[in-house]
């Protein structure tokens, strides 16, 4: 007789997570996974999320297969197109004959991309456990979520008989140092906004957001169900294998400082740690040369976006159509954006690590952390009639049962 296998315990399961457990599970491994929720995608309560075809030139979905995990276990519907909305209301459309992104619900219901892994986990054998709290130092992969807050985001989700539709949105004032967005997905809408700093009442800033949107969309027949938020915790890490301890996705600081489009980057980073486990290139090697790049780039950008303002944005937001009138094709662009440049490498090096706060996390860790900057003087205004007109009727929906996933202490 051999030897009994030893089991490899995951912590989190989460999209990175569940991707490493899979791949373990294929290839022979005992895998467990632990989480303290009662379900994969049970913190995002069907929260839509983009999934960027850009960072690669290949189709992400295509990697995905080529690992062994199946796309066609979730709901991913492709877009070509977005309304880009300018700081000023223009709206122009950014266009590439490829597919751009993807947007994929997150959440509980069976065709979330969390659930489409989940079942691909426990068809490889893949034993999950829920509700179930363990040490880091029993577990081989840690991939849990947020511990610290660098950044937040609110939305409401509504029904709508509006087309398939992406709205993405600059504007400092609705969405400080950041951005805000509308999807509607086969009659389910999601406006969002998304704050990169610190606001007391910050519930005005999605009742101001979803009011501009009342007024430019008037076909989008709103009809509030909930609303919902969450948090973002963006490091860098000093080293992502720790005495044997691999550290995947927001576990590892492997997101997008930028605009928060961490998806690709998680699942990446668990197939990397799961491949090193069964022999293949070394994580630490592979998340420095593979995902590292990108999360500095965007760290760089963060620095930028942090200090333009709307004039910035309208800049950017010129240059991108200029670009792609150039080209034929508004990918390239992004592309190059994402994919980072030498100025761009000194900019980090310069700046970009100059405003990330030195840590040392509870397990031992040194990490450099994104701080939830402090508001400023252009944040402090007051909601508009229409917004409040806006947050009386969520009242009302919220008074007929309609839940809210977020407070405004979060």
């Amino acid at each position: 007789m051999g030897e009994p296998k030893e089991a490899i315990h995951v912590m989190g399961a989460g999209l990175s997570g569940l991707a490493a457990a899979t791949i373990l599970a294929k290839a022979g491994k005992e895998v467990h996974v632990h989480d303290i929720r009662a379900n994969s995608g049970a913190r995002f309560d069907g929260d839509f999320q983009g999934l960027e075809n850009w960072s690669s030139d290949e189709d992400f979905l295509d990697e995905m297969r080529g690992w062994g995990l199946n796309p066609d276990e979730f709901k991913a519907t492709a877009f070509h197109e977005v309304d880009l909305i300018h700081p000023d209301d223009t709206i122009t459309k950014p266009w590439s004959p490829k597919v751009a992104f993807r947007v994929v619900e997150r959440g509980t219901d069976d065709h979330t991309i969390d659930q489409g892994l989940k079942r691909q986990a426990l068809e490889a054998g893949v034993k999950i456990h829920y509700k179930s709290r363990v040490k880091p130092e029993d577990c081989t992969i840690i991939a849990t979520g947020p511990k610290g807050t660098s950044a937040v985001a609110y939305g409401e989700v509504f029904r709508t008989s509006y087309p398939n539709h992406v709205s993405f949105h600059l504007n400092d004032k609705l969405a400080p140092g950041a951005y805000a967005y509308l999807i509607v997905i086969d009659g389910v809408g999601l406006i969002c906004t998304c704050l990169w700093r610190k606001q007391s009442k910050s519930e005005r800033f999605l009742n101001e957001t979803i009011a501009w949107y009342d007024k430019h969309y008037p076909e989008l027949d709103r009809d509030p169900i909930k609303r919902v938020g969450g948090k973002g915790d963006f490091t860098i890490n000093e080293r992502y294998k720790v005495n044997g301890r691999y550290y995947v996705g927001e576990a590892g600081g492997l997101q997008d400082f930028m605009w928060g489009f961490g998806m690709r980057y998680a699942v990446t980073s668990g197939v990397l740690a799961a491949q090193d486990i069964l022999g293949g290139e070394d994580y630490e090697k592979a998340v420095r040369s593979k995902l590292l790049p990108f999360v500095k780039t965007s760290v760089a950008n963060r620095f930028l976006m942090n200090r333009v303002g709307d004039k910035g944005f309208k800049r950017v937001a010129k240059m991108w159509m200029k670009d792609q009138k150039k080209r034929g094709d508004g990918l390239p662009f992004i592309e190059r954006v994402f994919r980072g440049s030498i100025w761009r490498s000194l900019i980090y090096a310069t700046f970009g690590k100059m405003m990330l706060k030195k840590e040392t996390t509870k397990d031992g860790r040194k990490v450099r952390r994104l701080p939830f900057r402090k508001d400023l003087k252009r944040d402090r205004w007051t909601m508009s009639s229409e917004a409040e007109d806006v947050g009386r009727l969520w009242e009302e929906k919220r008074r007929s049962g309609g839940s809210t996933s977020f407070s405004e202490e979060e």
